[in-house]
C-alpha cells in the first residue's frame, strides 16, 4: 500500500465514518479541521483528504469499526509503516488472532502479514510488535538480525 492508496481508502470511507458517529457534515468538518464545502467534495468523490487529513481522521476515529474493517485492525500501524520505512516499536498486540497470517516464525520471533492491508510486522514471543513495514525484504532482513541477536 502506498500513501496515495491509503488516502484514497480513507477518503472513500469518510462519509461512512461520519454516519457511524451520527455526525452532521458541519460537525465532522469541524472535528477534522476542514471546511464543510471540502468535506462535501470528498464525500462526493470529487476531492481527497490528503495525507495530513487522512492521518488526522484515522487518529481521531481510531476506534471506528469502518476503519478497522477497511484496514484489518488499527490504522495507526499502517500510518507509521507508511511514514517510516523501518518503524520500530515495543507495543503489546493481541498476537494476530483476527487480521494476521503467520508467514515465518521461531519461538522467539515471528513474521505476520495483515490479510487486508498486506503490511508486515515482527512480533516477539510475548506478542509485542518489534517492527512493521510494507517492505518484505526489510522485514525478512530484520527478522534474521533479531534471530542472530537472540542466539548470542
Amino acid at each position: 500500500m502506498t500513501r496515495i492508496e491509503f488516502i484514497n481508502k480513507v477518503s472513500v470511507k469518510l462519509k461512512l465514518i461520519r454516519l457511524e458517529r451520527d455526525y452532521t457534515q458541519d460537525k465532522m468538518a469541524d472535528i477534522i479541521g476542514i471546511s464543510k464545502k471540502t468535506l462535501v467534495q470528498i464525500e462526493k468523490g470529487r476531492s481527497l483528504l490528503g495525507w495530513s487529513g487522512a492521518v488526522a481522521l484515522c487518529t481521531i476515529f481510531r476506534d471506528s469499526e469502518v476503519l478497522e474493517m477497511t484496514f484489518g485492525g488499527d490504522p495507526q500501524d499502517i500510518i507509521l509503516s507508511l511514514a517510516f520505512t523501518d518503524y520500530e516499536s515495543n507495543e503489546k498486540t493481541m498476537g494476530g488472532k483476527i487480521w494476521w497470517t503467520d508467514i515465518e516464525g521461531e519461538d522467539q520471533f515471528r513474521i505476520q502479514q495483515n490479510i487486508i492491508s498486506r503490511h508486515y510486522r515482527i512480533l516477539d514471543g510475548l506478542d509485542r510488535r518489534i517492527c512493521s513495514s510494507f517492505d518484505d525484504a526489510y522485514i525478512r532482513k530484520r527478522f534474521r538480525e533479531l534471530l542472530k541477536k537472540a542466539e548470542v
